[in-house]
């Protein structure tokens, strides 16, 4: 199968999961063809079945805003014609989903039918989408895909609500790749960190207001009254200014270290003990889902498909969220015991296995080819 796949190139989670996606359907004898407007972060090996093509926009000075949606569907145009795909797979509604349209309009007039499957992620639809600029055009493209699939039950039943969507849409949840997470913990780095062998705590996001990122800071300074910890705080974005002048304030700095982006965080995570993740919205939660990976029970709020991956007393604990006290204190149960934390810790790995690439991988394989033979007879 010929596939072209259309995402964000960065880290965050519709990307990682695109590119993830892509580099195990090449894996699997499939070729594989990225578009979009830079590499993507994870696209970071060579292999036969992987393509990528540079969507380039020209900066004519009529424009005070360059045209990419314009650019991106004639790339598709391009790729689908000359590379004979089979199928395109967009993730990420804004603005792939319309680009695929118009792609697949042109691409009719040279006699070329190909189907679209778009891939709903999650702000796509709780928050850039039901902005009324853009929700006509995210309501006809979701309607004109020839697939539509969600991450989580609760994304899905949201976009029902807020769009007036009249076709079915398919849940296959995130996945992960347990062989490159299942990382022995390297003791050195361990050390580094919590030389006095103090709990070590991990957030990961790209600090935006959503994340709650104070609430992190705030939750690990309760902690702090009860089990000796450090907290690694992963990503970057406009919060992170306001985080380190919180965690001044709160006078926790020495225990507290601002990593930046990071290419390599399973090697973070799997000398971690606790992850943090108190977000007033998430589709489904992939960091969590890697922490899990890495052994690592995990803490959140109990919203979007936040319940569908991390089980409440089992994984981890759900708490409203906002509830700083209540999730300081579920952390301190995790982390004052040495063997209710190796509980936790085996109870979480034991649920991210039921997300291994190997079980969702043929999912969506059998879902594209369910959408071609569809499309086929719709012609």
């Amino acid at each position: 199968m010929r596939i072209g796949i259309v995402c964000y190139p960065t880290f965050g989670g519709s990307g990682v999961v695109a590119t993830e996606l892509g580099k195990a359907l090449a894996d699997n004898g499939h070729q594989v063809h990225f578009i979009t407007y830079s590499q993507p972060a994870r696209l970071d090996f060579f292999s036969e079945n992987l393509f990528y093509h540079e969507v380039s926009v020209s900066n004519y000075p009529l424009f005070d805003y360059a045209p990419y949606e314009l650019a991106l569907s004639s790339k598709m145009v391009d790729v689908a014609r000359f590379e004979k795909l089979d199928i395109l797979h967009v993730h990420y509604a804004i603005p792939h989903a319309s680009a695929a349209f118009m792609a697949k309009q042109i691409l009719a007039t040279y006699g070329i039918h190909i189907p679209v499957v778009t891939t709903l992620h999650g702000t796509d639809i709780t928050l850039v989408g039901k902005d009324l600029t853009y929700k006509p055009v995210v309501t006809f493209s979701i309607n004109k895909s020839d697939g539509v699939t969600a991450v989580s039950e609760d994304l899905k039943k949201a976009t029902y609500d807020h769009f007036d969507i009249q076709r079915e849409i398919r849940v296959i949840p995130n996945f992960i790749d347990l062989q490159r997470f299942s990382l022995k913990a390297k003791d050195h780095f361990k050390k580094a960190i919590a030389p006095f062998g103090e709990r070590i705590l991990v957030h990961t996001s790209n600090f935006r207001k959503v994340k709650r990122t104070q609430d992190v800071v705030h939750i690990f300074k309760q902690i702090l009254t009860k089990v000796p910890a450090k907290l690694l705080m992963v990503g970057d974005g406009p919060e992170r200014v306001n985080c380190e002048a919180l965690c001044r304030e709160l006078e926790v700095c020495e225990h507290v270290r601002f990593l930046g982006k990071q290419d390599a965080v399973e090697e973070i995570l799997s000398v971690s003990d606790l992850f943090l993740m108190p977000s007033e919205s998430e589709s489904f939660g992939l960091a969590a889902l890697e922490a899990m990976a890495c052994k690592v029970p995990v803490i959140s709020s109990n919203t979007g498909g936040l319940p569908e991956l991390n089980v409440n007393g089992v994984t981890g604990f759900l708490n409203n969220v906002g509830d700083v006290d209540g999730m300081a204190t579920n952390a301190i149960y995790i982390l004052q015991d040495n063997q209710i934390l190796q509980t936790f810790k085996e109870n979480a790995i034991k649920r991210a296995k039921e997300f291994d690439l190997s079980l969702i991988l043929p999912v969506y394989e059998k879902y594209y080819e369910e959408v071609i033979e569809k499309s086929k007879v719709a012609i």
